[in-house]
């Protein structure tokens, strides 16, 4: 047995919680108080009823196993001793647990196995077959009930989840619908100041350079105020050009290893592959590679359930590759859910001239691919949806998760 799985089975047994054992306890005191109060319990049906109860403590981990081992052992106590209708709690239990985990078909199949050893345990042996029929009735009842309480159970379960996702994703809208307010307030600013304050100043410092060189070319002395002035005004243009380039700069913090760390401190099972001769990228591709896994590891952390994610920065010689895939639970069968994450993905991409493929894996999970040009300039909006490959610019609905692909396959 590999490591791997020895470390996987040590996580399903951390997730036995102490009220499960509970349960297990309370479903085996019952069926024991009943059979001391009617005829006996001996050392056989003591284990095979300590056994199908005490399994009820991992419904957790491997309910269909649970529900195998608990209806065995119950349906042997039954066929050996025909000690009531008691003798189906544990199984009940197991049932209801199978049931809540998804496993509806394999509940009722085991409840129907052991209301059919029941009735043979009942009628057999000159039993009376009357009673035998309404306690198989009772317990038929009885499954029932545990059946539908377990879907009604999984279903409320998966609607809580539902509600919590739309509010995270609600939540996650507002903040990236304050960020674009502040980008588009922070361009309209550096507009402003670029057509208004960068015009003032540069006209002072033209007029002043010209009075300057009308000055000695007369022979006259420059007043030192006028020099003052021409000075200021420069370091003012230059301070000013600074404060637009930070205006118009959303540049990310961090690199994509610091990404990984981040992630895996949440939990998450990241591997960061290097391939090619890593060199330094252009800002412009640096930081498009920083927001391409930052949100690919999002998306894998709201969509992707337990998965195992690898992330890969292919250095080529005119290009950089970045790859985000993940074995989670995204599936080609599945319709594409709306979302904004693979807009600003596609954006960044076309703007670098580069190509970006998202879609669900063929063998389970997702996978983000983006090829940067390692030369590549920022482009405008406009130019960058004229000149963006075809790949790119096809209109394909926008989701963080079980997308259709974006480029033509």
């Amino acid at each position: 047995m590999g490591d791997d799985q020895v470390r996987g089975r040590g996580d399903r047994l951390r997730e036995i919680h102490p009220a499960d054992g509970v349960l297990a306890v309370v479903a085996a005191a019952v069926v024991v108080l009943a059979a001391v109060f009617g005829d006996g319990l001996g050392a056989v049906d003591a284990v095979l009823v300590g056994v199908g109860s005490a399994a009820l403590a991992a419904y957790r981990v491997a309910p269909r196993a649970v529900l195998a081992v608990t209806t065995a052992c119950l349906l042997a106590y039954v066929l050996r001793s025909d000690p009531g209708s008691t003798a189906a709690v544990p199984v009940v239990g197991a049932v209801h647990t199978a049931a809540r985990a998804g496993h509806r078909g394999t509940a009722a199949c085991a409840a129907a196995v052991f209301l059919g050893g029941f009735l043979v345990a009942g009628t057999a042996e000159g039993g009376d077959t009357g009673a035998a029929v309404r306690q198989t009735l009772l317990l038929t009842g009885w499954f029932l009930c545990a059946v539908v309480t377990g879907l009604a159970d999984r279903n409320w379960q998966a609607y809580l989840r539902q509600t919590e996702q739309r509010a995270l994703e609600a939540e996650r809208t507002r903040e990236e619908a304050a960020l674009r307010r502040a980008g588009d307030e922070r361009l309209r600013i550096a507009r402003e100041l670029h057509d208004s304050l960068t015009h003032s100043i540069s006209i002072v410092k033209l007029q002043a350079g010209v009075a300057v060189h009308l000055a000695r070319k007369r022979g006259d002395d420059v007043p030192p105020a006028l020099l003052a002035i021409q000075e200021a005004s420069g370091e003012a243009m230059r301070e000013l050009r600074a404060t637009l380039d930070v205006l118009r700069t959303d540049e990310p913090t961090g690199t994509p290893a610091v990404l990984v760390e981040r992630a895996r401190s949440a939990g998450i099972a990241v591997d960061l592959k290097v391939t090619g001769r890593e060199r330094p990228l252009s800002r412009a591709v640096d930081g498009a590679v920083y927001r391409i896994v930052q949100e690919a590891l999002t998306n894998v952390a709201r969509h992707a359930g337990p998965a195992e994610v690898t992330v890969t920065l292919d250095y080529g010689e005119r290009e950089v590759t970045v790859r985000v895939e993940d074995d989670g639970a995204a599936d080609r069968a599945r319709p594409p859910e709306p979302g904004t994450g693979l807009t600003g993905m596609r954006e960044r991409v076309a703007a670098l001239g580069g190509t970006l493929r998202a879609a669900p894996r063929a063998d389970g999970g997702f996978a983000v691919r983006a090829q940067l040009p390692l030369n590549a300039a920022v482009m405008a909006p406009a130019e960058a949806r004229a000149d963006a490959p075809a790949e790119v610019r096809a209109e394909a609905p926008a989701g963080t998760r079980a997308e259709a692909p974006v480029e033509a396959t």
